[in-house]
């Protein structure tokens, strides 16, 4: 069972909030100001991997954030963090990605970074999950990330600089018993970074995936089901934040939390039928 952010329930497309106070600074120009990097709007940022993203950023200094989830209370404490303006919407709402877009672009300025990151699971046999579970996972995982790279992507691309970075999951790699929509969802993600990323070549737009194992976050008590395997071990969200961050100052395509999930998705790559044995005895 592997991980992605969730998302909490509460009532969406509520008044946003204003940026709060101002995180320790990072990078700094001579006079001592902050030096400005860019705005960057992370979505599922209130709780897990896109709390800890905004952390992150907020830490490195110079960024005007923007902040997505649904749960106000805790998205509210998260931007307290941070010089942060909040949005809770829940984006799978008809229109919820587009008023999102025009927040961030008509209140605070372009958009130089998006951290694609609210995300939910749900574990079992697929053969008892509900409908309305299939579709709330398509919603929330695939489509809601991919509607709101399409309303701002163009910006990107006409400015001629820009990052997309989508949280993906190991489970999108390979597949994870008990997770099969899931691991379905990630694995679109998956694709559907690879070919933005040959469309924007040589546009100044970078596309980035992040791809995560298992994450000690809320994650698996919201899905229903808890974490019982001894290993691999949880990482921290901190992690996720910090590879999150090597594709902004590095521009990296791709990185795997922790990196030894390479080998595995390797393997995977390069005898199918063995690792599909080895998965089928040891899960």
């Amino acid at each position: 069972m592997f991980h992605a952010p969730s998302r909490a329930g509460s009532p969406p497309d509520l008044p946003v909030a204003e940026p709060g106070p101002t995180a320790r600074p990072g990078r700094r120009e001579p006079d001592g100001r902050p030096a400005h990097r860019g705005t960057a709007l992370v979505t599922g940022a209130s709780s897990g991997i896109g709390a800890a993203v905004v952390r992150r950023l907020a830490a490195e200094g110079g960024w005007s954030l923007v902040l997505n989830g649904r749960d106000v209370s805790r998205l509210t404490r998260v931007a307290a963090e941070a010089p942060a303006a909040v949005f809770p919407a829940d984006l799978t709402r008809p229109g919820a990605d587009r008023r999102l877009a025009e927040f961030a672009l008509e209140r605070v300025g372009r958009v130089d970074l998006l951290v694609a990151g609210a995300g939910i699971g749900w574990a079992g046999d697929f053969t008892t999950m509900p409908p309305s579970a299939i579709a709330e996972v398509i919603d929330v995982d695939v489509l809601a990330t991919v509607r709101l790279v399409r309303h701002l992507l163009p910006h990107m691309v006409e400015a001629g600089s820009g990052r997309v970075v989508i949280i993906g999951s190991f489970a999108g790699t390979v597949g994870v018993r008990g997770e099969a929509v899931y691991s379905a969802a990630k694995g679109a993600l998956a694709t559907f970074a690879d070919a933005l990323r040959y469309e924007v070549r040589g546009t100044g737009v970078g596309v980035s995936l992040v791809i995560p194992g298992v994450v000690d976050t809320p994650f698996f008590d919201r899905r229903g089901v808890p974490y019982r395997r001894s290993r691999p071990r949880p990482v921290p969200a901190e992690r996720v934040a910090d590879a999150v961050w090597r594709t902004v100052v590095r521009g990296r395509d791709e990185i795997y939390v922790p990196g030894w999930l390479r080998l595995p998705a390797r393997v995977r790559g390069a005898a199918p039928g063995l690792y599909r044995r080895l998965a089928a005895r040891f899960g």
